[in-house]
């Protein structure tokens, strides 16, 4: 089946856990929790947007996983957190990764982190029981691939563009090819993300890879004051989506696809 893992700001508005869930009962397979840093080096407009707003409400790393723990035990999906190597390392990996684990998250991204500089953090996070996801992008030579198929844990990310996160007009030409030399050097599933703003773009992604990320398009919705079940409705055509392109193309031929919105 092809997955669906959306993306939320942690802290973005006093009822944000509510919208965690509405993503949960329309259908995501895992989530993504962006934990807001002051300067998202990886992050375009609307994610900076979303992560400046939770940043003026106070929100910290201490608030988000305190609000998650509080909702854990109606959670039955894995939860993924998103940031940069200054939040992990502040206190230290193994106290940061402990803390993920104790609020209920299984996985953790931190896009400044380099494979190269990754192996103790990996170790770390594995001994708490989260999994570190590392990311390959469309200029990443063979054998660093290679190894990043390798060494991730979870699944893959494949950054489907060269640029920040942010809504796009049409799914990047980089991003099919990008998921089909992942495939090649790992059995772990490949998620595209980057770019992916509406359901025919996360349909083009699943049918090029295993399943999709989607950020932007959901936190701009957000920013304009949709409510959770807007948000809801939101993610539930995307899983239509995502589950329609999963009966129409093979995934060893879903490479040769990619397109924009066609819905």
């Amino acid at each position: 089946m092809k997955r669906l893992y959306p993306y939320l700001t942690g802290g973005i508005t006093e009822d944000w856990t509510d919208y965690l869930l509405a993503y949960q009962e329309a259908g995501a397979d895992a989530i993504e929790i962006g934990l807001p840093f002051s300067d998202p080096m990886l992050d375009g407009v609307t994610i900076q947007q979303a992560s400046d707003r939770a940043l003026r409400r106070g929100a910290t790393v201490d608030t988000i996983l305190g609000d998650l723990a509080a909702v854990r035990d109606r959670i039955n999906i894995p939860l993924f957190a998103m940031t940069y190597a200054n939040l992990v390392f502040r206190d230290g990996p193994a106290v940061f990764c402990r803390r993920l684990a104790d609020a209920g998250v299984t996985g953790l991204i931190v896009p400044d982190v380099p494979i190269d500089e990754a192996g103790a953090l990996s170790a770390t996070a594995a001994t708490a029981g989260v999994d570190l996801v590392l990311l390959a992008a469309p200029v990443t030579p063979p054998e660093r691939l290679a190894e990043i198929g390798a060494r991730s844990r979870g699944f893959v990310y494949a950054v489907s563009l060269l640029g920040t996160t942010g809504e796009r007009d049409e799914l990047a030409a980089t991003a099919a090819p990008l998921a089909a030399r992942i495939k090649e050097v790992t059995s772990l599933p490949v998620l595209i993300g980057f770019g992916v703003s509406t359901p025919g773009q996360a349909a083009a992604a699943a049918r090029a890879g295993d399943g999709v990320v989607v950020a932007s398009a959901l936190m701009r919705r957000v920013l304009d004051g949709a409510a959770p079940g807007d948000l809801f409705d939101d993610v539930a055509a995307l899983r239509a989506a995502v589950d329609q392109a999963d009966q129409e193309v093979p995934a060893d031929r879903a490479y040769a696809e990619v397109s924009g919105d066609r819905g």
